[in-house]
């Protein structure tokens, strides 16, 4: 692919450009400079925020000049929702939130090299800023009956409750970015979500109002399901980065269970696959779905992609321990604890009977059906075959000291926990 925009767009990461032909003349002429913001309104990145840095992560890989930018100052203010007022921030609050995300952004980016990426934080330039200074250099450039026009405020203005003058100012604060980074870095290409694209225009009105300069804007669409739902939510909950409020177990079976139908699709916006590697994947999906080949390669990449590569061999591990075929003594406490949160199961005290836990999981409907269970052969612990009906729970039978996989057959399998 000749642009960096036509990769983009075959990879499904474009959805509005303030100016097609000219972006693209940019890239050519290159290399651009491209800074998208990120907001620290929960201590921890989210699913949408992970497309818009593997957007980054494609424009520095092909020589522009990327800036991510954690909103020290904007995540004091909160961008307008649509429904009803943010609770603001206390600034502890948003201090320990840009921490964490700065955290999470950099292994995303190269920052070393002959092409480092660079991080900042808008709180550095608007601090020291006056109520007059921002009135005065910034406020002017404004017309109010443009403002109201963003759809989020137009929508709160018709509200019962109406908007603050505090979010009602935030695509003025948001806009200052794009002019700083403009006048000290030559920042000329903003990134967001498309339902972002009345505060990034706000940004571009700026530059071109304070400085007579044309700059751009690209947006990466929403990325839905075949239902048209939102990706990014487990069972009712976000999906974050952030591997204490979203495990890398639990990050990693989310991409595995994606339907068979969506695995192109995700595997071109989500990895660094090659068409023809993407092609091979769906290819696999459609003929040999039994394989699941697509979501184990997406699973995989994306895993490694945010958390790194041993914490992916651990959680396929896991996996496998979980279908019967690993060797669960390889598993570390952290993701062993993760993998059976969720499976059913009882406090089992070590020197129990195999027969009791069987019972007190719920594999088995009393002792008789239980000892049959095992005099018949079906029946293993951590994945061992168990042949004795007296056998017992030992203390070593506890992964880590915490818990026994019970698994009756092929499919049914429960929890042992150590209540000590």
């Amino acid at each position: 692919m000749s642009n960096i925009l036509d990769e983009l767009q075959w990879r499904g990461l474009v959805a509005q450009t303030t100016d097609e032909d000219a972006l693209r003349q940019a890239f050519d002429e290159g290399p651009v400079t491209a800074y998208c913001g990120f907001d620290p309104t929960a201590p921890s990145l989210h699913f949408g925020n992970l497309v818009q840095l593997i957007l980054l992560r494609h424009l520095q890989r092909a020589g522009h000049r990327v800036i991510a930018l954690v909103g020290g100052s904007t995540g004091l203010i909160g961008d307008p929702k649509p429904t009803a007022e943010r609770v603001l921030k206390t600034p502890e609050e948003a201090a320990s939130n840009v921490s964490r995300i700065q955290d999470l952004v950099r292994p995303f980016l190269d920052f070393d090299g002959d092409n480092p990426a660079v991080l900042v934080n808008n709180l550095d330039w608007t601090a020291s800023m006056s109520a007059l200074d921002f009135l005065r250099d910034v406020g002017r450039h404004f017309r109010v009956n443009q403002m109201i026009r963003k759809d989020a405020i137009a929508a709160r203005l018709e509200s019962q409750d109406g908007i603050s003058y505090t979010e009602f100012s935030y695509q003025l604060l948001q806009a200052l970015d794009y002019l700083h980074l403009y006048r000290e870095h030559g920042c000329t290409l903003q990134t967001g979500g498309a339902d972002q694209w009345g505060n990034l225009t706000a940004g571009v009105d700026l530059v071109h109002r304070a400085e007579g300069a044309s700059v751009h804007l690209l947006t990466t669409p929403l990325i839905t399901d075949e239902a048209g739902q939102k990706y990014g939510k487990s069972e009712g909950n976000a999906v974050w980065l952030s591997p204490e409020m979203t495990s890398p177990y639990a990050f990693y079976q989310y991409w595995i269970n994606v339907a068979d139908g969506e695995v192109a699709k995700l595997l071109r916006v989500f990895t660094d696959r090659t068409p023809e590697q993407v092609s091979e994947l769906e290819t696999s999906a459609r003929e040999r779905p039994h394989l699941r080949e697509g979501q184990r390669a997406l699973a995989a990449d994306v895993t490694t992609l945010v958390h790194g590569p041993e914490a992916t061999a651990q959680v396929e591990t896991a996996s496998s321990v979980l279908f019967g075929k690993g060797d669960p003594t390889a598993l570390e406490a952290r993701t062993l604890r993760d993998a059976t949160a969720e499976l059913p199961g009882a406090d089992v005290p070590p020197g129990s009977s195999v027969i009791e836990a069987l019972v007190a999981t719920g594999l088995a409907e009393s002792k008789g059906a239980a000892r049959r269970l095992v005099a018949d052969g079906g029946i293993s612990v951590n994945n061992s075959k168990v042949v004795d009906v007296e056998a017992e729970l030992a203390p070593a039978a506890y992964l880590h000291g915490q818990v026994a996989l019970l698994r009756r057959g092929r499919k049914s399998l429960a929890a042992a926990r150590n209540p000590g």
